[in-house]
């Protein structure tokens, strides 16, 4: 039997919120501290502490105006979408504030060209000595493509079947190089070995490039490719793709369907199924009691407003809740938005009884993120079940406030972890890839 150690990420945006939407206004929380560098760097400087995998940047390229086709109570509430800095930015500031821990972002395939993808991610790995990954969307809304100068977004398996061109495009670039196509020989004044440097030459339905890449070949090649696909076509994406895979799903039983079906589709995509790394996401809350962690966690849930949650949903979905009655059992719908994330919103209430207000709260919560509390004991025992029980290989943290969300867990509940041998004492590769490996 292959011996697994759990892998830990944490979920983060560059902005006023993560999945709590209580987030900015939390009382621990460093008011307006999203707008300020050293923010970013106490926080990921305590997950490198913690020895974590990877900080991971979500993103998306637009203000939430879906819910009654307005920004009004996204703005004013302060939703997912409020605000949201470039994350690669942020992943450059960290590179240099860092030494250890990978560092994620997000680019949409829809609304980038693969030059300008391949050319900052590898620009990134270089900066960072080998640290960084990529997550792929292909983004949700028509706020986004009016953003873009579009009227209209494309349909849900279009964007997949353009994105799945995408990667060929900036594969084929980050190949362009070699890894020896750099000479930099100072006597015979050779820079490079132009024999080693190629033309990417893509020409596909949606994109085209010539290459070569002006950015010599990075410390990983290419870095580590994320996804979140929770769709058929996504998930078949991903099984291609993806080395990490970051789901969300309400209970065990969900995360442990998602987690075979997934292994399976990567089996049958050509790959083995190490090589995608399946992370879950949580928000815990720890005490030193359970009574305490429970009280945390209350605290932090009172803190939502009902419509802040139905305003991210409707930007998630691509449908306007407004247009639905706040009292009412939510309606069978189709979206063309994140589907995987509607399935999650609908299994809350099994018999259908929760109404759109009760569901709203609850998405603002965390977005329907399973909330864990308890000791460091208790978290750890949890973890460590879902772990063994193979609904993922590790998991996906997301904060209730920062730039100290993270401290208790580092604090307590890693040492709990590697007590266990369930996870690293201290880093062994030098590079993001190499530490999803060990």
């Amino acid at each position: 039997m292959i011996n697994r150690r759990m892998h830990l990420a944490a979920f983060l945006i560059a902005g006023n919120g993560a999945h709590s939407h209580a987030l900015w206004r939390h009382p621990r929380t460093r008011l307006g501290g999203f707008l300020d560098p050293d923010y970013y760097v106490e926080c990921v400087r305590t997950l490198e502490r913690g020895k974590f995998d990877l900080a991971f940047f979500a993103d998306r390229l637009a203000m939430s105006d879906r819910f009654g086709d307005s920004l009004e109570v996204g703005a004013r509430y302060g939703d997912q979408d409020a605000t949201r800095l470039d994350p690669t930015l942020v992943l450059a500031l960290l590179a240099g504030a860092t030494r250890h821990i990978g560092l994620g972002a997000t680019r949409s395939t829809t609304y980038h060209h693969p030059y300008n993808v391949a050319r900052t991610f590898a620009t990134l790995d270089h900066l960072s000595r080998g640290r960084v990954g990529w997550n792929v969307v292909t983004s949700v809304n028509e706020g986004e493509a009016r953003n873009h100068g579009l009227d209209a977004h494309l349909e849900h398996d279009a964007r997949y079947d353009a994105a799945d061109e995408f990667m060929r495009a900036t594969f084929r670039l980050w190949d362009s190089w070699e890894h020896d196509a750099l000479v930099l020989d100072r006597a015979s004044g050779i820079y490079a070995d132009p024999t080693k440097i190629h033309r990417a030459d893509f020409a596909g339905e949606a994109y085209r490039t010539r290459g070569p890449l002006n950015v010599p070949r990075s410390p990983q090649g290419r870095p580590v490719i994320i996804q979140a696909g929770a769709s058929s076509r996504g998930k078949a994406f991903a099984a291609r793709w993806a080395e990490v895979i970051f789901s969300i799903h309400p209970n065990a039983e969900a995360m442990k369907r998602f987690y075979a079906d997934i292994k399976q589709t990567v089996e049958q995509s050509g790959r083995r199924e190490q090589e995608v790394n399946i992370l879950v996401g949580v928000m815990p809350f720890v005490g030193r009691s359970r009574a305490e962690a429970n009280e945390r966690m209350a605290e932090h849930n009172e803190l939502v407003h009902p419509l802040v949650g139905l305003s991210t949903m409707s930007s998630h979905m691509n449908v306007d809740f407004s247009q639905l009655p706040l009292d009412a059992p939510l309606a069978d719908l189709n979206v063309q938005g994140m589907q995987g994330m509607l399935a999650a919103v609908k299994s809350l209430s099994a018999d259908g009884s929760m109404t759109l207000r009760e569901i709203g709260r609850r998405y603002g919560q965390s977005v329907v993120v399973p909330q864990i509390a308890g000791t460091a004991a208790e978290l750890a025992d949890q973890l460590e079940a879902l772990f063994n029980d193979r609904a993922a290989d590790g998991f996906m943290v997301s904060p209730a406030h920062l730039p100290h969300g993270f401290d208790d867990f580092v604090d307590h509940v890693v040492p709990e972890l590697q007590r266990r041998s369930l996870f690293r004492s201290e880093y062994e590769g030098g590079t993001l890839r190499g530490h999803l490996r060990n």
